[in-house]
């Protein structure tokens, strides 16, 4: 952009069609029709392009952000306890003598309430479940903001923080359209189905939560994934789907058992050698669901084979 810098401020004064531009490229505030620059330099707001940390001292210039899945929010301090400076030099004895004290007494004003209690037990069960169902952290703070609105209605009073916080896993899973089944969860959590959906029914009324349909669609990649199925396969299976949804065909239909069947009668069109059993264990459902599914899709007329 041709610029025109006028260092004479009577001049932009008597600018009467003035405009303030700011070019965030150059660091400059001007004026759009005489050109006059007001300021040559702003600061950026944007996050820094490095993260400044030291290897020395193994820690940050900032430190972790805030999340809602730590007990704390991560806004609490801890002393660190490496006895060196900012510039990496040893602590005099005098000063070593004192951030010890300063530690210790850190240590015993930590003292945490029940609540702080239940959410650390809650939220390192939480992380665990995170590395077991592959999720992100999206889901994790969506996780964990249901479960502090469980705690805030005394929901957990009387239950099992475990199957608490993995119905709220189940919610956050749902409300995202996270293909997780309730029986993934139960076998990662180490909890019956039933103690998982009972927790979830109660969620899901005392909070009043609006959950989304499932979309059988969505599970057509997890099941291909574990198969090792082409794409082909898996694109015609995806439009026998879309044509159950316009038959109304897949309403009220467990949509990991309905993505299977399609799955398979997908592989005999395109004479891919997968069995039932194959599927079925992949979809985590039984080989009767995935030959009823089938059957009810052969005889809305769906698929052709």
């Amino acid at each position: 952009m041709a610029r025109k810098y006028i260092t004479s401020k009577e001049e932009y004064a008597s600018c009467d069609q003035s405009a303030i531009i700011t070019d965030f490229e150059t660091g400059e505030i001007f004026c759009s029709h005489c050109g006059f620059v007001l300021s040559e330099r702003i600061e950026d707001s944007g996050p820094e392009w490095r993260s400044f940390y030291d290897d020395k001292t193994n820690s940050g210039r900032t430190g972790s952000g805030t999340s809602l899945a730590k007990h704390d929010q991560g806004l609490s301090t801890i002393i660190n306890s490496i006895n060196k400076d900012a510039s990496g030099k040893p602590l005099s004895s005098t000063m070593k003598k004192a951030l010890k004290q300063l530690r210790m007494l850190d240590r015993r004003s930590q003292i945490y309430a029940p609540i702080d209690k239940n959410f650390i037990q809650a939220f390192s069960e939480l992380n665990r479940l995170k590395d077991k169902l592959a999720l992100s952290n999206t889901i994790t703070e969506k996780t964990a903001y249901i479960y502090r609105k469980a705690v805030e209605r005394e929901l957990v009073r009387g239950r099992t923080i475990s199957a608490m916080i993995a119905a709220a896993l189940y919610a956050a899973c749902r409300d995202t359209e996270t293909p997780r089944t309730l029986k993934d969860v139960a076998e990662a959590s180490n909890i019956k189905r039933k103690d998982i959906a009972r927790c979830y029914r109660l969620i899901y009324r005392e909070l009043d939560l609006k959950m989304p349909v499932v979309n059988s669609i969505q599970c057509i990649a997890r099941i291909s994934s574990r198969l090792e199925i082409t794409e082909k396969i898996k694109r015609y299976a995806i439009k026998v789907l879309k044509l159950s949804q316009e038959h109304k065909e897949s309403a009220g239909k467990d949509p990991m058992g309905l993505a299977g069947a399609a799955l398979y009668l997908s592989c005999i069109k395109n004479k891919e050698d997968k069995t039932q059993r194959e599927i079925a264990e992949a979809a985590n459902v039984t080989e009767v669901t995935i030959r009823n599914r089938a059957k009810s899709l052969r005889l809305c007329h769906v698929v052709e084979l």
